[in-house]
């Protein structure tokens, strides 16, 4: 998970549970393909490769070159196979022509506002445009003064090319944009003028986001330069090394790109990612360095002469940094405190002997802060749902923020004062922006928000919790409608992920929503990994710990059998990237207990991950083949080397990117094949690899229907559901 993700708002809004990635869109094979009528032949070459004595067979690593005609040739006739079966599967016309109404609903979404100088930028994701677009707001009250600064449709009719992010100058007159294209995340940096949002001529920056590594930027407080960070270019560096080696330079405006200035990051790790910003008063600058995607971070200052410190190393373990008001820096920080406490550490002595603890542990996982005139607003995790606590720049406790049941709650912007913006959404309500008045402690709904295309009134949100292997309770929010009978008859959808220090928490996601309408059973899963109960969870899913996610997740989907919402031939699951690993360790390890799998954009051979880019990043997660003990751990649990020959797998569908800079498609194709090879059941074993697109961010309106729609009729067909036209609304009576 990289520090500075995608901020558009369709990967704000619409993002599945399954995964905090978009899914990847539609296949486009390289050339019309007469449909297969069963899966195609997958040559085996032999291959084995020995770690620490272990000798492991591989005889599907031949397709790992994506440039290798064969392998391309190989991929053509998988999705000739895959078409061939989801094209004609019943109720898919009408599944789609639902699914476009849901996906299209033209209710318009916002998100990452940020204010500058008194001006106020969003992301505005409103179908049908098939990419979100920045826009100024004239107020939050009434979007009608709303003005266009950045359409990436008019940048690139095709609607391939997205917004990775923006940063405004302190006086919100200038903005720097990230944008990328068919989903590679590799973002060059534009410099807009917001008054007439005309670009600057000469003013653009290569390769500052990348989806290794990331990307960010930070204004200088007279706006006339920036801080970024730079990816190797040219021939710096040896093309193996080219996603590698992030580092901070100097951008001033009005000079070549060639002539900016190193500033950071020499001593750095190679798999360094780091995230910049400046104070309020432009005197101050931080850098929080990351080594890779494990949870270790670094934190560096920028005094007001302009002289560099290192204020924390890794084992400090300070994992958040931001200014405030006060002329002090905040900290949050895991040493000697798993679930977090928060620091105040004065810009003036800028070294952690001087900081003192403002937010002590408590029970709740503190997962971010956001100070303010004259207190902070501290964002805590629940094992799911989220709070917003406040507490004054002491640590007096000052109540916390109303917010709906069971829902999270984040996105912090400042109103002036204590005032501040913030997101609220559950399950059955659909996000919007709320403004919270510290003087009257009142909460009022802005005009910033989102209708549902669909009623969830009759909606239920049960919290249970699952057993796992080892005793550990498993949080599980179970979605149904009132009345459903607990008879075990009942399609049910289970999703989870459990890794990253990423949290699920509550979401409006109007694809529930459609399952729900069907009749189906909705369920997410808190699984290990993540960090909801703060560090301590997310040790206990990584590393070599990480056969407890997939206990976890196991642990769920028997709770909901055993409690008759379903039946295990009735049981679909979901997740994508990390969660899509989940899948894959999930139909190797319980192939009896679900009756239809989906696996997006997912890691299933673990002993080679760390070959690709972003594998290099992942190590510090998942592990390295090179220790002993981790690549026992991982090959123990890697799905591709846990696939039984003979075994009666259900129908499984794999979706990939080529463009995915995050998991290399190879992945999928492996597993495919390997379970093509062994599974004795008739249930089809599918791979959906798209040419255009990568990971999923950036993926097109158009393209996200068309693999839900293929995802939707797949899973119908699994379970044995018949699609049901929505119950239409009945007029009340007009009184006499």
């Amino acid at each position: 998970m990289k520090l500075k993700t995608a901020l558009t708002a369709a990967a704000v809004l619409t993002l599945p549970l399954a995964a905090p990635a978009a899914p990847a869109p539609a296949p486009t094979a390289a050339a019309p393909r007469k449909a297969a009528a069963k899966a195609p032949a997958t040559p085996k070459k032999e291959q084995v490769d020995t770690y620490h004595g272990t000798a492991v067979k591989d005889p599907y690593q031949w397709l790992e070159d994506s440039s290798d005609a064969q392998v391309k040739q190989w991929n053509d006739a998988q999705n000739a196979y895959t078409r061939a079966l989801l094209d004609k599967l019943p109720g898919r016309e009408s599944i789609r022509q639902r699914v476009s109404e849901l996906l299209s609903w033209k209710s318009p979404g916002y998100g990452g506002l940020h204010e500058a100088g008194g001006t106020l930028f969003a992301v505005k994701y409103q179908p049908p445009k098939q990419q979100a677009f920045l826009v100024v707001l004239g107020s939050v009250d009434d979007t009608s003064k709303e003005r266009v600064l950045l359409d990436p449709m008019v940048v690139d009719p095709s609607g391939h090319t997205t917004i990775d992010w923006y940063v405004p100058t302190l006086d919100g007159k200038r903005i720097a944009v990230s944008m990328s294209k068919s989903g590679t995340e590799s973002g060059d940096v534009t410099v807009y003028d917001v008054a007439t949002g005309k670009p600057l001529p000469n003013e653009t920056v290569p390769r500052v986001n990348s989806g290794t590594a990331g990307g960010s930027l930070t204004w200088t407080a007279d706006g006339k330069g920036f801080f970024y960070t730079r990816h190797p270019r040219g021939e710096e560096r040896p093309e193996a090394d080219r996603n590698f080696f992030q580092q901070v330079y100097f951008h001033q405006l009005g000079t070549p790109t060639q002539k900016d200035t190193y500033v950071l990051g020499k001593d750095f790790p190679r798999i360094a990612m780091t995230e910049l910003d400046t104070s309020h008063d432009g005197k101050h600058i931080s850098a929080v360095v990351a080594n890779g995607d494990g949870g270790e971070y670094m934190v560096y200052l920028r005094d007001a002469a302009g002289k560099w410190s290192q204020v924390s190393k890794f084992e400090d373990k300070v994992i958040r940094a931001r200014f405030g008001h006060d002329g002090a820096m905040y900290l949050l920080s895991r040493k000697d405190a798993p679930r977090g406490k928060v620091l105040r550490l004065p810009l003036a002595t800028p070294t952690l002997d001087k900081a003192t603890v403002v937010v002590p542990e408590g029970e709740a996982s503190i997962q971010g802060f956001f100070p303010t005139k004259s207190r902070l607003y501290v964002s805590e995790q629940l094992g799911g749902p989220s709070q917003l606590r406040m507490v004054d720049l002491k640590g007096k406790a000052l109540g916390t923020v109303p917010t709906l049941p069971v829902s999270s709650v984040g996105g912090l912007v400042s109103q002036g004062g204590d005032d501040v913006l913030f997101i609220n959404t559950s399950f059955t309500q659909p996000m919007a922006w709320y403004r919270y008045s510290a003087k009257d402690n009142t909460v009022k709904k802005t005009a910033l928000a989102r209708t549902s295309p669909l009623d969830l009134s009759n909606v239920e949100v049960v919290r249970a919790f699952a057993t796992s292997k080892d005793g550990t309770k498993v949080p599980v929010s179970i979605l149904k409608k009132k009345g459903t009978k607990l008879n075990g008859n009942n399609p049910a959808l289970l999703t989870g992920y459990g890794g990253f220090n990423i949290s699920i928490s509550p979401n409006f996601n109007v694809l529930a929503g459609f399952w729900l309408e069907q009749g189906g059973v909705f369920a997410v899963a808190n699984l290990r990994g993540g960090s909801e109960f703060g560090e301590k969870w997310h040790a206990e899913g990584s590393l070599t710990n990480k056969q407890n996610v997939f206990d976890d997740f196991y642990a769920a989907a028997k709770l909901l059998v055993d409690q008759k919402y379903t039946q295990p031939k009735k049981l679909a699951i979901q997740g994508g990237s990390n969660g899509g690993l989940l899948m894959g360790a999930s139909v190797t390890q319980h192939p009896e207990m679900y009756g239809a799998v989906v696996a997006r954009v997912g890691i299933y051979d673990m002993l080679r991950v760390e070959l690709t880019p972003n594998g290099q990043f992942n190590i510090t997660e998942y592990g390295t083949v090179k220790n002993p003990e981790q690549f026992k751990a991982l090959h123990a649990y890697s799905p591709l080397h846990n696939v039984k020959d003979g075994t009666a797998y259900p129908s499984v569908l794999f979706t990939s990117g080529a463009n995915d800079p995050r998991v290399d498609p190879f992945h999928s194709r492996k597993m495919v094949a390997r379970m093509q090879e062994a599974t004795k059941a008739k249930n089809p074993i599918l791979l959906r690899a798209n040419a255009e697109t990568g990971h999923g961010a950036g993926t097109p309106l158009n393209a996200r229907i068309e693999e839900e729609v293929d995802v939707y009729s797949f899973v119908f067909n699994a379970l044995g559901m018949k699609y049901q036209p929505p119950a239409k609304k009945v007029a009340a009576p007009k009184p006499q």
